[in-house]
């Protein structure tokens, strides 16, 4: 369907309906089932200008599993240098997902990222889940309203962020600092986290601060949605006040 690019394909009710009003959408194509039904229907009337096509089943066309009888053909978002992040804020708040291999995961963390206030986001170019239809339909919308910045390394990220005057706080299970109550996230800060395996050893290496989340001794490491869902939160509780 749409060209290569970020959210080139989007999928979902809540993520198209999101992809309608930020205007993306070129084309639309909706299974005849639903094309008359809420909220589909109400979907559709309200951007008369978007063409459809209605087929019997839009599966084939889908890379999710569950598109909800939709899918729409949209404009790339553009990705931006890590310099527009961060003069894009007085004070800087940026999520580094570096490794993360599910685009679930990927867009779930967006999502959270997005309600705690963190709007920046950078991601990898390889050696991590794309920012795909099922990103986006994980997202919820939420990846409509994201600045992202796509890099080769988020190592070298870090260390050009750095330059910019950000901090940097990488979320690992064996960190010498705990996260919670950390100063450093009330300052321009981007905040990094691993995959299933934790940080990678040439991130730990180049950020400011390893970070850990307290937790009790008999519980498991967490995934990296719900980490990244707790750094992001305590960073807005610290800058809340």
């Amino acid at each position: 369907m749409g060209p290569a690019g970020i959210g080139g394909r989007v999928e979902g009710l809540h993520a198209v309906a999101a992809a309608l009003e930020a205007g993306r959408v070129r084309s639309l194509t909706v299974e005849e089932g639903r094309s008359r039904r809420s909220p589909l229907a109400e979907m559709i009337a309200a951007h008369p200008g978007v063409p459809v096509t209605v087929v019997e089943d839009v599966r084939p066309l889908s890379v999710t599993t569950a598109p909800q009888g939709v899918v729409a053909d949209c404009r790339p978002i553009a990705a931006l240098d890590l310099a527009a992040l961060v003069g894009a804020e007085e004070v800087p708040a940026i999520l580094a997902i570096d490794h993360v291999e599910d685009p679930h995961n990927l867009g779930a963390m967006a999502r959270t990222a997005m309600a705690a206030g963190v709007r920046s986001l950078v991601v990898p170019d390889r050696r991590g889940a794309p920012l795909d239809a099922a990103a986006f339909k994980a997202a919820a919308g939420a990846l409509e309203h994201a600045r992202i910045s796509v890099v080769s390394s988020i190592a070298e990220a870090v260390v050009r962020l750095g330059k910019l005057g950000v901090w940097s706080v990488g979320l690992d299970a064996d960190g010498d600092r705990e996260l919670f109550g950390l100063d450093l996230l009330t300052q321009p800060v981007v905040i990094v986290v691993g995959g299933e395996t934790g940080l990678h050893r040439l991130v730990r290496d180049r950020v400011d601060v390893v970070a850990s989340i307290p937790m009790a001794d008999s519980a498991e490491s967490l995934n990296a949605s719900v980490a990244a869902s707790l750094a992001c939160y305590e960073l807005f509780r610290l800058r809340r006040g």
